[in-house]
């Protein structure tokens, strides 16, 4: 689903730590929201590594986010129905810019970072699983190291790390719509 000819750089990394990391991303998301604009969070809340987008999801519900999104705690996008809910989201949706949030391994000292990118998301890609690609836009948030040797390290992620995460990239959603919304004098 919705490949995209970009570069898969990363434009923006900030730890979720970082005291301006909510103003940081919101600043770029704000750039790079479009009217069509459709959030994807993918994960399961079944593993605490994985929840990461299904707890950005829910966090949402509580906000004044005024965007489509799919992917909660309740109504996760997770790779068993990753494949049907594409269907569902681009019938729906046909001409969405897609942004997709995720968890994703990566290196020990990125633990707790969170990055924007123009380009899809490869859900499953660290754990070995080949799923479709999503997003024109992507967020992950790295919690573990990539460990080759234990598929099963993802399972002893804190649930601190991940609700944390979580917060600032909803807080930052949530600030990116507000700002746009401001500096056209309109609602998206």
């Amino acid at each position: 689903m919705i490949h995209n000819p970009w570069k898969y750089k990363y434009e923006v990394r900030v730890h979720y730590t970082d005291e301006n990391a909510v103003e940081t991303l919101a600043r770029y998301m704000k750039e790079h929201l479009k009217e069509d604009m459709v959030l994807i969070c993918i994960g399961t809340d079944r593993c605490i590594g994985d929840a990461l987008g299904p707890i950005t999801g829910t966090l949402l519900e509580g906000k004044d986010f005024p965007y489509p999104f799919y992917g909660t705690v309740d109504h996760p996008v997770h790779a068993v129905n990753l494949k049907d809910m594409i269907d569902i989201v681009t019938t729906q949706h046909p001409n969405g810019f897609y942004v997709a949030v995720d968890a994703c391994l990566g290196a020990e000292d990125s633990i707790g970072s969170i990055h924007i990118k123009k380009g899809p998301i490869f859900p499953g890609k660290g754990v070995g699983k080949k799923l479709p690609s999503v997003g024109n836009l992507s967020i992950v948030g790295i919690v573990d190291k990539i460990n080759h040797d234990d598929c099963f390290a993802i399972h002893n992620i804190r649930l601190s790390l991940v609700m944390k995460m979580a917060k600032v990239i909803a807080d930052a959603l949530v600030l990116a719509t507000t700002a746009a919304s401001q500096s056209t004098g309109s609602s998206p």
